[in-house]
């Protein structure tokens, strides 16, 4: 699949805001700076339609992006971790993502990004244990794989594999948005999910 188009939709904090085309949907989680909207740039080949930050916790809702006009949406979580925001917020933020991860019916996959320079953090472990007990397909992609060389890449791995307590047989993908490393691996994951959704309609 090659993305020839993309377009920022709404950010959305619940059901009613969702788009209803009905369109497949592929979403990002991860800790907050771990390069979600830094993927989606580099996917689309477009700098600056995902806002990326320095600042931790920036996304705030579910950003929704529509690919090639109507192939499927990006849908860009929340970070989690460290974000500075009150519990309040992060709680908010916790039950409208455990519903969209639970409930949305059109959700065909979600990658999962993790910090390839560091073993996977407890909030890390939640997530994918999460999205396994939810039964969903995970992608896990390893990012900034530039700042190891590339010798060390499968130790990082393995260390990532071991500390999420992946299945076996888990797709873990080295990634640099710097290099453009492991895009493809990644848009033939993406494309494999859309295309199944589209031929069980």
């Amino acid at each position: 699949m090659i993305i020839k188009n993309a377009e920022f939709v709404i950010s959305a904090v619940g059901p009613k805001q969702y788009p209803d085309d009905h369109l497949p949907e592929i979403a990002l989680a991860g800790r907050s700076n771990v390069g979600k909207s830094s993927l989606i740039n580099k996917l689309i080949n477009r700098k600056n339609l995902a806002r990326t930050s320095s600042k931790p916790g920036k996304t705030q809702t579910l950003n929704y992006y529509r690919i090639n006009n109507d192939a499927f949406y990006f849908v860009d979580l929340p970070g989690y971790g460290f974000a500075q925001v009150s519990r309040s917020t992060k709680e908010q933020w916790g039950k409208f993502i455990d519903d969209y991860l639970a409930k949305r019916e059109n959700l065909v996959g979600v990658i999962h990004l993790v910090d390839m320079r560091h073993p996977p953090s407890k909030d890390d472990v939640t997530m994918y244990q999460w999205l396994k007990h939810l039964q969903k397909d995970i992608l896990i992609v390893a990012t900034k794989c530039d700042k190891i060389s590339k010798g060390q890449w499968q130790k990082h791995i393995k260390i990532i594999r071991e500390g999420l307590n992946t299945d076996q047989g888990q797709e873990i993908i080295a990634f640099s948005a710097e290099t453009g490393q492991g895009t493809e691996q990644v848009m033939t994951w993406i494309e494999n999910h859309v295309v199944a959704f589209t031929q069980n309609e």
